[in-house]
């Protein structure tokens, strides 16, 4: 997909029809260039750490109630573990072929993270007004929870500002009192991670949701703020949405084990 694409509106309307149209992706299709596609991801400089795997509908890590099946790291040490280091990342893979990926955020780049109808909206825009998105990933939902699909906008990270009171870890992103002002949002920073491609989300076996890049690591990273009034307008637009249609407000997916 070229940067130019939507940028008209005869191309952004087929845009938005690829995006609602795009075929699923098998888990078995993934797991062919699994390394492939996470040695890209290091050799953009995001660093990765190997992380749990979905089995079915729970988690291979076999925690009673897990709340973040096939989402979460493997280890505790996740931050000091995760690298860019080829050969640490072939050992990984070929160790452990079910493993999902991580992503550490807040040390090179950074997360927007929205619903995924919310994502294809400002991402149309985004394109339209010739503004420089980076890497996207898109999470499709489960056939039979249509309404978890999330869409990743990596950006540059913000970096430590000079007064640590200018900074926030990434929870305060989803606390109560900030819902309303970014409904549906969270921007992953320090001490934070998401899945990267090919990894999968909770399923049906036979149809297991898999994160697929829709823009790939080898874009350059933009300024999280140049993203940040498109996405954030998609995301209060999604929420009345679904307030209207009395549906329960999104929550992005959580952090915590």
């Amino acid at each position: 997909m070229g940067d130019g694409i939507g940028r008209n509106r005869g191309t952004e309307s087929r845009l938005a029809q690829w995006l609602r149209k795009r075929p699923r992706r098998s888990a078995a299709g993934a797991e062919n260039d699994r390394e492939t596609l996470l040695l890209a991801v290091a050799a953009a400089g995001l660093p990765l750490a190997p992380a749990a795997h979905p089995v079915g509908y729970r988690c291979s890590c076999e925690r009673i109630g897990c709340p973040t099946p096939g989402r979460h790291p493997v280890s505790f040490a996740w931050q000091t573990q995760s690298t860019t280091d080829r050969a640490q990342i072939e050992r990984w893979v070929q160790g452990m072929p079910e493993a999902n990926f991580i992503t550490a955020t807040g040390m090179v780049h950074d997360v927007l993270d929205v619903p995924l109808p919310a994502g294809r909206a400002a991402l149309e825009r985004l394109l339209a007004e010739g503004v420089e998105v980076g890497p996207v990933v898109v999470s499709d939902a489960a056939e039979d929870r249509p309404d978890e699909g999330r869409m990743l906008f990596f950006t540059a990270t913000r970096g430590t500002p000079e007064d640590e009171d200018e900074w926030w870890p990434c929870e305060l992103d989803c606390h109560p009192e900030t819902m309303d002002e970014h409904p549906g949002l969270r921007w992953h920073c320090r001490g934070s991670y998401v899945l990267v491609p090919p990894s999968r989300l909770p399923g049906d076996e036979a149809s297991q949701p898999v994160l697929t890049w829709l823009r790939g690591p080898e874009h350059a990273l933009p300024d999280p703020l140049n993203l940040l009034e498109a996405l954030t307008d998609a995301c209060a637009r999604h929420a009345a949405a679904q307030e209207a249609q009395g549906a329960a407000p999104e929550v992005a997916w959580p952090l915590t084990r």
